[in-house]
């Protein structure tokens, strides 16, 4: 699940990649993280044109709270767009793609910053397509914060069929970029949901490994896939140091 709080996570092949058919789904998942125990929704779209692909997600976090302390609506939303461009798919050059990217969204009394990318893909990918591998380093503007290194870099991964188990997929993101964040009045929590003194944070790091298993293929709906994902971050959001974050959830294909 792709949290709120200056994420500016991958894009363009997250699910599919080149040469891949368009898909558009939703995916509901329990968070069991103990600082999130919430559900969050993400609708995703993956479409391919002959002038390269377009990838998109909304995410909603489902934790916003009344006074009596009961959990009443969204407590925050995240969205990115990247569109990638490829005017020579049928070249020696054609695994090399151009890639612009917008993120932005809403938490809980702030906002996620605006933030552009820009910069270069590289694909890789098996004779069928059931395995593929993105690589990209892109340009990092994040308005109204500090950079020490204005870039990101970007693993994207789907394997299909893993282990030759049919409607078996594993596929994620990493991602890797410099940010100054939580400077004075930050809100910084650690292991123990404990609030603690901001500390200067330069770097970020999130990485979301995802297993799906399409169990609708055993009583002819193909749509529904059955699995969850982990997400393991560094100083991501507000909470300091390492996480891991296990969620369960189902995706449907539409």
């Amino acid at each position: 699940m792709k949290k709120v709080f200056l994420m500016a996570v991958t894009t363009a092949a997250l699910l599919f990649a080149q040469g891949a058919k368009a898909q558009t789904n939703l995916q509901i998942f329990y968070d069991f993280g103990s600082d999130r125990q919430h559900v969050t929704t993400t609708l995703e779209g993956f479409y391919n044109d002959n002038w390269g692909n377009t990838f998109f997600f909304i995410d909603y976090d489902y934790n916003g709270k009344n006074a009596a302390n009961r959990n009443v609506s969204p407590s925050s939303t995240y969205f990115e767009i990247a569109r990638c461009l490829n005017f020579w798919q049928n070249s020696a050059i054609a695994p090399l793609s151009l890639q612009v990217e917008y993120n932005g969204g809403l938490g809980l009394g702030y906002g996620v910053n605006h933030a552009f990318l820009a910069g270069l893909d590289y694909f890789i990918h098996s004779a069928d397509f059931n395995n593929t591998f993105n690589i990209k380093v892109l340009y990092k503007k994040i308005l109204g914060a500090t950079q020490q290194v204005p870039l990101q870099f970007t693993l994207v991964w789907g394997f299909q069929d893993l282990f030759g188990v049919k409607g078996l997929r594993f596929s994620g993101f990493a991602d890797f970029w410099w940010e100054d964040h939580w400077g004075p009045g930050a809100y910084v929590y650690d292991h123990n949901l404990s609030q603690i003194l901001p500390e200067l944070s330069r770097v970020v790091f999130i990485s979301e490994p995802q297993l799906w298993y399409n169990i609708g293929q055993h009583f002819g709906c193909d749509n529904l896939n059955i699995g969850g994902e982990i997400e393991l971050a560094y100083d991501f959001a507000s909470a300091k140091g390492f996480w891991c974050r296990p969620c369960a959830g189902i995706k449907w294909v539409f």
